[in-house]
């Protein structure tokens, strides 16, 4: 039993983990707690379901499933443009609503709109798609049983592999490319990055795309596993939060650590209290963390 609960955990996890890589790089490098970052989820996983529309119409479809995923390759295109489309939306609200309210707005505002961008994302959904839940396919898929008598999807499989091969890429991006190296410095000094030539406006723009992106790629495989409902980034809220703080904001494997100790918690929790108190184990994770460790586990003391 305590296995399962410990391969759910992680599988779950994977999911906080790569919504909370762009949230962790947000609050790191453009210093405020982006409480819309969790409804990008949310578009990016919506936005799959207008790509599946748009390739049924033109004869692809959903694809034929790669055993013994349920999901062909059409799934995987959709990842690459639904990243796209999500990287679009976050950079429109940066030039539309935070880079205007940053250049005359406290740290407070920017949260508090955060907040009311996050409503309007939501809401937005629920009058473009209505409230009930969507499926990306209907295809039923058995579990695999592993040593142990643990049992998974294929598909949740495939989630874990991908967030390991996502982190991998963005370690290389952060530490062999110069962009990425940019990215470094703005985080440690902006100000001192500035006079250096960086070009901190181009960062930014980065922070937005790799922020989105991650988001995107997390709500789509969490529509994959789960279902599409328009809740879906504020049912992770918390969780993504908890991991981003839990790990230290700006560290990309704090994130991902974060992201799978909030999923194991979470899941390890239901063995000694009622599954309906849940959701609460994320809050009380970022009320520890923030009293004894306030810079994270990864983050550096001030």
């Amino acid at each position: 039993m305590i296995l399962q609960h410990i391969a759910d955990g992680l599988l779950s996890g994977a999911i906080v983990a790569l919504g909370a890589i762009g949230l962790s790089f947000t609050m790191k490098i453009l210093r405020f707690a982006n409480f819309s970052h969790s409804e990008l989820l949310t578009w990016g996983a919506y936005f799959a379901v207008i790509f599946f529309a748009v390739a049924a119409v033109i004869g692809g479809g959903y694809g034929t499933p790669i055993a013994p995923f349920s999901f062909g390759w059409p799934l995987l295109a959709a990842l690459l443009v639904t990243a796209a489309l999500t990287s679009l939306l976050a950079i429109a609200l940066h030039h539309l609503v935070f880079a205007r309210l940053n250049r005359m707005a406290g740290h407070m505002t920017m949260v508090f709109a955060s907040f009311g961008v996050a409503l309007l994302l939501r809401h937005l959904l629920v009058l473009i798609f209505g409230p009930a839940p969507l499926y990306y396919s209907s295809a039923l898929q058995f579990a695999m049983l592993l040593p142990g008598g643990v049992r998974v999807m294929p598909d949740q499989v495939f989630l874990l592999g991908l967030t390991v091969v996502v982190v991998i890429a963005l370690h290389l991006f952060l530490t062999r490319s110069r962009t990425g190296i940019s990215m470094r410095a703005v985080a440690e000094n902006p100000d001192l990055a500035r006079v250096s030539g960086v070009d901190v406006g181009r960062i930014v723009m980065w922070v937005w795309i790799i922020g989105a992106s991650c988001a995107a790629v997390a709500g789509v495989m969490y529509g994959l596993t789960v279902q599409l409902r328009p809740e879906l980034g504020f049912s992770l809220l918390l969780p993504l939060f908890a991991a981003a703080i839990l790990g230290g904001a700006g560290s990309l494997y704090g994130a991902v650590i974060g992201g799978l100790a909030v999923g194991l918690s979470e899941n390890l929790s239901v063995m000694i209290i009622p599954t309906t108190y849940k959701p609460a184990v994320p809050f009380l994770m970022i009320l520890l963390v923030l009293y004894f460790r306030p810079e994270g586990l990864f983050g550096e003391r001030r």
